[in-house]
C-alpha cells in the first residue's frame, strides 16, 4: 500500500458509531464496522467501530492512512433534544428590545447575561467604550456556574474589535472556551449572531469530548493523520477548530450523508432520506451539489447562522420515544429513549424486571421504563450546576438499569429527573419504533423477547387489561405505521419545497390513497436514496405509498462514515464594499475597516483580502493547493454603471481542496 492511500470514515450517532475503511485511489470501500454509540465515553464505542473495521483488513498498514474523517449528529441532537452546557452571554451595545430578539431569555431563563456599554454603528466606528470594569465583575461572579462564555457585539461584523477585546478580558478572567459571534458569522443581525454563539457554546463540551475520543482511538492504531470533521455544509474542518466552534457540525451527519449517498449510489440528482435512531434529515442533491440553505440552517426551532446543507430535521427515528396521547394517539419523538430490546440485549436481567412489572396487576405507564447512565459513563459522576435534588436521584442511578417507577417516586423526583435527561446525564429506556419492529419480525438485532414484554405493558396500559397475542401486533403494526406515514410527510415537505398540511397529503402518508371515490397519488419527480441503520425497515412501504423509485444502495447503512471520509475542505470568506454616494467607499470584513477614494480600488483591496483570507484558512486546515472561486454582488446608485457609482458589494470567496492527493 502507498502511502495516503486509505481514507478511515466515522460517524458517532445517537445509538451507533459507524466506522469505514476506503481505498482512496481505487474508488472501493475496503471495510465496514457498527458499534453502540457510549455517550458516558465517545472513546469507547469510537475505538470499537474503528478497530473492528481495521480488524477486516487482510493487512494494515498505519502509515498508509492519510486522513481520519468524522461525521456526527451529537450537535443536531442536542439542539432537537434541549441539550447543552450551562453558559454565560455578554452583549455590548444591545437594547432590551435586541436581547429579546435573540429568543434566548425565553428558551435559557436561568443563563448568566450581562448587557455592557459598547459596539460599534453601520460604519464600524465605536459609539460606546467597552465597560471593562463591569464585565470583569460579572466575569467573577459567574465564571464558577458556566462551562463557556459568548459574546456577541453590535455591529461587530463591520468592526470585531470590542467582541475581540471582551472574549480576550473573558479568557483571561475564567480561562473557559470563548465563542465570538463573528468567528462565526459574518452577516449583519446582531440577535441571530447572539444566539448562534449561544448555542456553540453550549455544544463545545460534547464536540471536545468527541474529538479527543477519536483522537484516543487513533493513537491506539499508531495512525498520526490529520483528523477533520464534517461541517454542516459538507466540507471538512480541522479537529481542534471544530471542538471551538461546534455549531458548524449541527447537520454534520446529513450533510456527510448526502455525500455519503452520492459516492454509494453513484446518482448526482437526488432526495436524500437519512433515518437515523433520533432524527430523520431530509436534504437534496440537485446537480451533483447539497442545496444549501440561503438563511442558515435550522435544527430544533433555531435558525442559525451558520452554512448548511438544506434539510429538514425531524425528531423522528428509530429510537424515538413512543408516546399514547389522552385521546389514544401515537407520538413518536422527538426525545430519543433506548430502546428496551437494546437494553434488555445488554443486560439480561431486564427481562425479570418487565416481568415484575407484569405481574404488578396495578399497572401504570412508569411501567416497562427504565433510567441508566449513558453508556460507558463513571458511576457517580455529576454535575456542578445540579440541583439538590437532582444530584440525589442521579446518586441513585447506576451504569446497570433501574425502574423508573422506583426512582420517580413523587412529582418532584418526576421533575428532576425530566432535569437530568435534558442536561444528557442520563438514558431513558421505553418503548420505540425498533422495538415494534423486534415484535414485527422486521428486526433481530437485539432482544425480540425484551420488546414483546415492553409491548405487553405499553397495551396493557392503553387497554386497562392484558392484552393477547393480536393486540400485541396490532399495537405494534400502528407504531410503525405511524413511523412510515412520518417519513412519508418529511419527504413530500422537502420535495414540495415546504411544509404541507393538507388532507390529502395526510391520507397518502397514512396509506389511504383514495377520499370518496377519488384516488389520491403524490410522488417526489427524483428518486429517494434511503440512509442510515432503519431505513429497510421503513422504506419499501414508502416507496409503496409515494409510488417513487427509492434506492438502497450497498452500504448505505453507513453512508454517513463514507461521507466524512470522501468529503473536502472549504472555507468561505465574504468582504463588503460601502460607497457613500459622496465618493468615499469602506471596506469591511476579514480584517480592519478601510477608506479608499476609489470605488474601483476599494473592490480590488476587498477581492483580494477575501481570495488569501479563504485560501489561508483553507490551507490552515489541510486542504493541499485549494483552488479559489470568486462571486461579487453589486448595487449602484440611480443611473450609475461604473464602479465608481457602487453603492455596496459583497465579494465571496471559497477555497476547495482535497486533504489527500491521490
Amino acid at each position: 500500500m502507498n502511502t495516503s492511500q486509505l481514507l478511515i470514515g466515522i460517524d458517532t450517532g445517537g445509538t451507533f458509531t459507524d466506522a469505514v475503511v476506503i481505498d482512496a485511489q481505487r474508488h472501493v470501500i475496503l471495510a465496514t464496522a457498527k458499534a453502540i454509540t457510549t455517550k458516558g465515553n465517545l472513546a469507547i464505542g469510537v475505538s470499537e467501530a474503528m478497530a473492528s473495521a481495521i480488524s477486516k483488513l487482510s493487512e494494515f498498514d498505519a502509515k498508509a492512512v492519510g486522513m481520519v474523517s468524522v461525521s456526527t449528529t451529537l450537535a443536531t441532537n442536542a439542539v432537537v433534544e434541549g441539550h447543552g452546557s450551562a453558559v454565560g452571554l455578554v452583549l455590548a451595545g444591545f437594547d432590551q428590545k435586541m436581547v429579546e430578539r435573540t429568543g434566548l431569555l425565553k428558551s435559557f431563563p436561568n443563563m448568566p447575561i450581562l448587557q455592557m456599554k459598547g459596539g460599534h454603528d453601520h460604519n464600524g466606528n465605536e459609539t460606546e467604550p467597552l465597560d471593562t470594569a463591569t464585565l470583569v465583575s460579572w466575569l467573577k461572579k459567574n465564571a464558577s456556574q458556566v462551562s463557556a462564555i459568548a459574546v456577541a457585539s453590535a455591529f461587530a461584523v463591520r468592526n470585531p474589535a470590542h467582541e475581540i477585546a471582551i472574549g480576550a478580558l473573558a479568557f483571561e478572567h475564567t480561562h473557559l472556551p470563548i465563542t465570538l459571534s463573528t468567528q462565526l458569522a459574518s452577516a449583519l443581525d446582531a440577535p441571530r449572531r447572539a444566539q448562534t454563539a449561544v448555542l456553540n457554546a453550549r455544544l463545545i463540551s460534547r464536540i471536545s469530548d468527541l474529538v479527543k475520543a477519536v483522537k484516543t482511538s487513533m493513537k491506539a492504531h499508531d495512525l498520526n493523520c490529520p483528523l477533520m470533521l464534517v461541517r454542516g455544509d459538507g466540507s471538512l474542518v480541522g479537529a481542534d477548530l471544530a471542538a471551538l466552534r461546534p455549531i458548524e457540525t449541527v447537520l454534520s451527519g446529513p450533510a456527510a450523508s448526502l455525500i455519503g449517498a452520492q459516492w454509494i449510489s453513484g446518482k448526482d440528482q437526488f432526495i436524500m432520506s437519512d433515518m437515523g435512531g433520533t432524527t430523520t434529515d431530509v436534504g437534496l442533491l440537485i446537480e451533483g451539489r447539497p442545496k444549501i440553505a440561503e438563511h442558515g440552517a435550522e435544527v430544533g426551532g433555531w435558525r442559525t447562522m451558520v452554512s448548511a446543507i438544506d434539510v429538514k430535521t425531524i425528531g423522528l427515528g428509530g429510537d424515538s420515544e413512543v408516546r399514547i396521547e389522552v385521546n389514544g394517539k401515537i407520538e413518536l419523538g422527538p426525545q430519543r429513549a433506548v430502546p428496551i430490546a437494546l437494553i434488555a440485549e445488554r443486560f439480561p436481567e431486564v427481562i425479570d424486571m418487565l416481568e415484575a412489572d407484569l405481574a404488578d396487576t396495578m399497572g401504570g405507564s412508569m411501567h416497562g421504563k427504565f433510567l441508566v447512565l449513558p453508556f460507558g459513563s463513571n458511576v457517580g459522576s455529576s454535575s456542578k450546576t445540579l440541583a439538590p435534588r437532582e444530584a440525589e436521584l442521579l446518586s441513585e442511578i447506576s451504569d446497570r438499569p433501574v425502574p423508573f417507577r422506583k426512582i420517580a417516586t413523587s412529582a418532584a423526583a418526576q421533575r428532576a429527573v425530566v432535569n437530568l435527561r435534558k442536561a444528557g446525564l442520563i438514558q431513558f429506556c421505553s418503548f420505540t419504533p425498533s422495538d415494534s419492529a423486534h415484535v414485527l419480525g422486521l428486526q433481530n438485532n437485539w432482544s425480540s423477547d425484551g420488546a414483546i414484554l415492553a409491548a405487553k405493558l405499553l397495551a396493557r396500559f392503553i387497554d386497562m387489561k392484558l392484552p393477547d397475542e393480536a393486540r400485541i401486533q396490532s399495537l405494534s403494526s400502528k407504531i410503525w405505521n405511524v413511523a412510515v406515514a412520518n417519513s412519508c410527510h418529511v419527504i413530500l415537505d422537502a420535495a414540495f419545497g415546504a411544509p404541507q398540511n393538507n388532507p390529502l397529503v395526510e391520507k397518502v402518508c397514512s396509506g389511504e390513497a383514495k377520499m370518496g371515490h377519488v384516488g389520491i397519488s403524490f410522488s417526489p419527480d427524483m428518486p429517494i436514496v434511503a440512509v442510515g441503520g432503519p431505513v429497510k425497515i421503513y422504506y419499501s412501504e414508502v416507496a409503496a405509498r409515494l409510488k417513487c423509485e427509492v434506492i438502497f444502495a450497498p452500504h448505505c447503512d453507513v453512508a454517513n462514515a463514507i461521507g466524512a471520509a470522501a468529503g473536502m475542505v472549504a472555507h468561505k470568506a465574504q468582504v463588503a464594499v460601502e460607497g457613500d454616494g459622496n465618493g468615499v467607499f469602506r471596506v469591511t470584513g476579514q480584517g480592519p475597516v478601510l477608506t479608499f477614494s476609489s470605488g474601483e480600488e476599494a473592490l480590488n483591496v476587498a477581492t483580494k483580502r477575501a481570495e488569501e483570507s479563504a485560501f489561508a484558512q483553507a490551507t490552515a486546515q489541510g486542504a493541499v493547493s485549494p483552488q479559489v472561486k470568486i462571486s461579487v454582488e453589486k448595487q449602484f446608485l440611480p443611473e450609475a454603471s461604473s464602479d465608481e457609482g457602487l453603492l455596496s458589494a459583497i465579494i465571496t470567496a471559497e477555497a476547495r481542496g482535497q486533504v489527500v492527493v491521490v
